[in-house]
Formats: C-alpha cells, sequence, structure tokens
C-alpha cells in the first residue's frame, strides 16, 4: 500500500511567512508558490499608496538626531523605546496575519475566477508590509535600543535581536533586485510546470541556472559575512551550516545504507512482510466522509483546538491562518489510500499544536514565532512518525477505526501497524518511508549545494542525479519527470530548504525520547489514548519557547540535554525496523 507523505506541498506554503528571513515580501502569506511569486511581482514596488498607508499605521520617524538616539538612555526611555518597537513589530505581523487569511482562502474556498483579483490584493498588502518593515523608525528604534540588549529579560533581547537582524537583511534587498527575482521565479516556475508535463530537462536546464546565479546574488547581498550556501539554508534555518549538516548526514548515510540493504534481501526472500490484510488495502468501503469523521475524532484527541482552529480539504494538505488563534489545517481523502488522510491530518495536527502552543504573551512578535523550518518539522514527524506510527498509537486507534469502518473489524493493531511501516525504496521523494527519505534528501542537499558552490553545473544535474538514486536506493528513474524535475523547490528558489525534512525527523525523534525520559509511561498512555501529557510537555520545553533560541542545537540542548545526535535517530530507524522485519544486524 502506498503511503503519501506530507514533507512539502510547496516551498512557500507552509508557515513560509514566520520563517523566511531574507525578503519581507516572501514572509508574507501561507501560499502556493505561484502565488507567492504573483505576490511578489513588480507591481508591489509600484504600489502607490503604501506610504501613505503605513505613515498611517506606524507614525512618523522621529526627529530625534541620530547622536541623541546613540547616547545612553535611562531605563524609563528603554521602556519607552521598546514599547514603541513592539507596537510597530505588532502591527507588521497583524498586516502578515491578513495575508495568513487570504493564503488560506485562496487555497480552500476561492473561486477559480477570482486569480487575478486575489493577485493584486496580495501584492498590495505585499508592498504595505515591506514598506512597514523597512521603515526608517524601525532602524532608529533598534538602533537605540542595541546598546541595552544585554540589559532586557531574555525574551525582549531575542525579539531585539531578531528584529534587527530581519531589518538589516531586508533593508539590503534592494527594490530592483526583489524585481528582478519575482520576474524570475514567476517565468521560472512557468517553465519547470511545462517541463515536468513533458518530462523535457533541456527545456528547463537554462532557466534553472539563471535562478542559482539569482540565489548567489541575493545570499551574497543580503548576508554578505556568510558562505553563500550557508546563507540559504539560513533562510530556513537560523544559524545552520553546511558543515554541520554534511557531519550529520554523511553518519546517517553510512547507517541506513546497510539497513535498506538488509530490508530489501529479507523481503526479497520472503515477499509476505509487505502483504497487507485486504481490508486495508483501500476500496469503495473507505467511504470520504467517514474518513472525515475519522481524522477529525484523532485531530481532537491528540490535542488540535477545533475553538482556535479549523480543518478542511484542499488539493495539497497545508498549515495556515492568521494567528495563534487562528489556526487552519487543511488535509485529503482518498478511497484508494485512506493512510493519506490519516497521516495527513497528524502531520498537519501536529505544526498547528506548535502554532497553537507558541508563547502567548509574547503574541506577534518575532520570538513568539517558530524557530525555523526544522523545528517545524520535528513537530509535525512527531506526531506523524513517533506516535502515529508506533504500535501503542494503534492499539488506541484501532477500535475507533473499527467503529467508523466496520470492515476492519478483523484487522489487529499489529496489521495496522505493518501496513503504515513499509520500507521500499521508491523513485518519488513524497512518497519514500521514514527510512529511505533522509537519503532522498542527502542526494539533493549534495547537489543544490554543489551548484550553489559553482563546483557543479546545472547541466550535470540529471547524470549525477541518476547516479546517486542507484548509489544510495538501487532504483533510476526512467524519465526526468520522476528524476531531477520532480520537485518545486529550485523552480521557485527555495534552494537550501531541503536539508530541514531530515533535520525535522532527526529532531521529532530526539524531542519525542526526552519525553518519554520525562514522562513516566508514555506509550501506555498513547496506548489508552491519553495525549495530554506529551502535548504539554512539548508546549512547555519546545512550544512556548518560540524562537528565543537562536539555533535548533541551542533549542535541544535546552530540551534534551544536547545538539542535534544523529546516532539517535539511526539506531531509532534500527530498532524499530530489525524487529518488524525480523533482521539481526
Amino acid at each position: 500500500m502506498t503511503k503519501r507523505r506530507y514533507k512539502f506541498t510547496c516551498p512557500l506554503s507552509l508557515q513560509q511567512r514566520r520563517l523566511m528571513r531574507t525578503s519581507s515580501l516572501r514572509r508574507s502569506t501561507f501560499l502556493t508558490a505561484a502565488t507567492v511569486i504573483s505576490l511578489c511581482s513588480p507591481r508591489v514596488l509600484a504600489f502607490g499608496n503604501a506610504g501613505a498607508f503605513v505613515k498611517s499605521c506606524f507614525g512618523r520617524v522621529s526627529t530625534r538626531s541620530k547622536t541623541q538616539m546613540a547616547a545612553s538612555l535611562s531605563p524609563a526611555e528603554v521602556t519607552e523605546a521598546y514599547t514603541d518597537l513592539v507596537s510597530r513589530l505588532r502591527r507588521s505581523s497583524h498586516l502578515e496575519g491578513i495575508g495568513g487569511l487570504l493564503g488560506w482562502d485562496q487555497q480552500t474556498m476561492m473561486p477559480q475566477g477570482a486569480e487575478e483579483a486575489r493577485a493584486k490584493q496580495q501584492a498590495a498588502l505585499a508592498a504595505v508590509i515591506h514598506e512597514a518593515k523597512t521603515d526608517p523608525a524601525v532602524g532608529e528604534l533598534l538602533k537605540k535600543l542595541k546598546p541595552h540588549s544585554s540589559s532586557l529579560p531574555p525574551f525582549d533581547a531575542a525579539n531585539l535581536r531578531i528584529a534587527s537582524e530581519r531589518f538589516d537583511q531586508t533593508s539590503r534587498m534592494s527594490s530592483a533586485l526583489a524585481a528582478r527575482q519575482a520576474e524570475l521565479e514567476s517565468r521560472a516556475y512557468g517553465a519547470w510546470t511545462r517541463a515536468r508535463a513533458e518530462s523535457d530537462w533541456g527545456a528547463f536546464a537554462p532557466t534553472l541556472a539563471e535562478v542559482f546565479e539569482m540565489q548567489r546574488e541575493i545570499c551574497s547581498t543580503t548576508k554578505p559575512d556568510m558562505p553563500v550556501y550557508d546563507a540559504a539554508i539560513d533562510m530556513f534555518d537560523p544559524k545552520m551550516t553546511a558543515p554541520r549538516i554534511k557531519e550529520i548526514f554523511d553518519q546517517v548515510k553510512a547507517e541506513l545504507a546497510p539497513l535498506i540493504s538488509s530490508i530489501a534481501a529479507k523481503v526479497e526472500a520472503d515477499p509476505s512482510l509487505h502483504e497487507v490484510p485486504a481490508p486495508l488495502q483501500g476500496g469503495p468501503e473507505w467511504d470520504t466522509k467517514k474518513q472525515d469523521e475519522l481524522c477529525r475524532e484523532i485531530a481532537s484527541a491528540i490535542g488540535f483546538d477545533f475553538e482556535k482552529g479549523r480543518m478542511d480539504v484542499s488539493v495539497h494538505p497545508f498549515t495556515g491562518g492568521s494567528h495563534t488563534t487562528d489556526v487552519r489545517i487543511t488535509t485529503r481523502y482518498s478511497e484508494g489510500n485512506w493512510v493519506e488522510g490519516v497521516a495527513g491530518t497528524i502531520h498537519e495536527c501536529g505544526h498547528a499544536m506548535y502554532e497553537q502552543g507558541r508563547p502567548a504573551e509574547q503574541g506577534d512578535l518575532p520570538v513568539s514565532e517558530a524557530l525555523g523550518m526544522a523545528s517545524h518539522e520535528s513537530q509535525s514527524l512527531l506526531w506523524e512518525r513517533m506516535v502515529g506510527q508506533s504500535l501503542p498509537f494503534w492499539k488506541w486507534a484501532t477500535p475507533i477505526v473499527h467503529k467508523y469502518f466496520p470492515h476492519t473489524k478483523s484487522c489487529t493493531p499489529e496489521d495496522f501497524y505493518r501496513a503504515v511501516n513499509h520500507v521500499r525504496p521508491s523513485l518519488i521523494r513524497v512518497d519514500a518511508d521514514e527510512v529511505t527519505y533522509p537519503l532522498h534528501v542527502i542526494l539533493r542537499f549534495e547537489l543544490e549545494k554543489g551548484v550553489l558552490d559553482g563546483e557543479l553545473s546545472v547541466d550535470e544535474l540529471p547524470a549525477l542525479w541518476d547516479q546517486r538514486m542507484k548509489d544510495y536506493l538501487g532504483v533510476v528513474p526512467p524519465s526526468a519527470k520522476e528524476g531531477v524535475l520532480q520537485d518545486v523547490h529550485w523552480p521557485s528558489g527555495a534552494i537550501g530548504y531541503f536539508p530541514s525534512y531530515t533535520l525535522g525527523a532527526m529532531m521529532a525523534n530526539q524531542i519525542y525520547q526526552a519525553a518519554k525520559d520525562n514522562i513516566e509511561d508514555l506509550e501506555d498512555k498513547i496506548s489508552k489514548g491519553q495525549f495530554t501529557e506529551l502535548k504539554e510537555w512539548l508546549n512547555v520545553n519546545i512550544h512556548s519557547q518560540g524562537s528565543l533560541h537562536q539555533s535548533a542545537d541551542d533549542l535541544l540542548l535546552a530540551a534534551t540535554g544536547k545538539r542535534l545526535d544523529p546516532k539517535l535517530f539511526s539506531d531509532y530507524l534500527k530498532g524499530k525496523y530489525c524487529e518488524i522485519y525480523r533482521l539481526t544486524l
């Protein structure tokens, strides 16, 4: 049975307004790539009334001289300046919330004929947000407060640090460069769509070369003190670097290769290991309305707050909304693949509970935001994999599935558990299981880093892709559509994003193990449907921390006692799948 994995719908569709660090034009909504491209079009830069609107919302720039600004401030003056800064930052966040609603509506409710009008609305809003974020008054307040950051409480100091970094980076991104980027990404997305449909790599390669060159320019301009690929990664995962990722990925690759080979040999010798009971194979008995009722019950049980969120259906599952009190998730259902709805719902609930659990007292401020994409993926994958693909979970969930789908009553928790945990090398990343998935990511990391650093050319990508798929997974794409053209990330400019998926999976395992160490009989409680203690532990140790810590390693050190440890991840996978496949390594 094929399992749909919810790793990525589009590079700019998930928590992106909070997590993109380079251009505020690209942080304003939860949108599809095509929509954000239109949002960032040159029309944004010519939105005539943006300045007047921003001044009415944000006030005038202070007339105090720079010398006065830089002078030492009294505690009362620091408080006054910080309060002013917070007010401006919160207003920017409120405007971004409007963008979040526009993006959610576009993917769920908006009539198709409204696309052009919605693009204009989003462009107008993006212009307002961009001008607000580069308002000189914000820059003056940041400069004024910087000498006093050490005297501020930790969350306030983090707000100042993050706001300063973003202001500097956004200010370096000229209007002309933003316009060129928007135009290229719009053109590249269209070229990729056509080339993928025809499996025509040659038609897309010249445009992709332009995208990589543009990203080099953007990284060098906005983060001139960083190596270019580190700057690309930093857009998605602050303070993560290519050498650190390589160190982690090299260990994982060495550990997973023999495990994957051993599983393949075992299944070849005993194909019954991949047999799925007939009731679980999908079919018309899996009514999608009943699936929706099942998934809503699961979502509520694990902790998604329907009083501060909602759940709908969309073509591509995603998490969006406007605020921690308005978090909106979508999933999708298929009669032929019931796992798709359950896995997608749990995955998006993990993202949503992170959003709902962010620090309320720091609401609408940078420090309240999720730390990065790997941290966000850690929460969705913790619930999807560590909980939703565990035997204790299916001991609880099996009777619930029986209630909605009586034809499955002959199936045991062990049947469900094995059905959702098959390992089978695949050509397509989003269909990959948790054992082979990291190698899909590692391949992309190696190739995009090589091109961005100038060590590889775009023309070399197809051959290198096919060879490494054969080396790492033992499969070779029959066409570019199933190989180098399968992902939307590169044409959309999301270079440096791929590592977040596997880093997030590793974080999920490490965080879950720490939760087990701190919550007595956690898995016994999960088997009884008692998820509250786990959710509360995550609220305290992950969600409520927001962006207080500067990196994922720092967050893990505080929550688990150690930086990201790839051995914990490989040990988890070997332990779980050696038991399922009756292996001895």
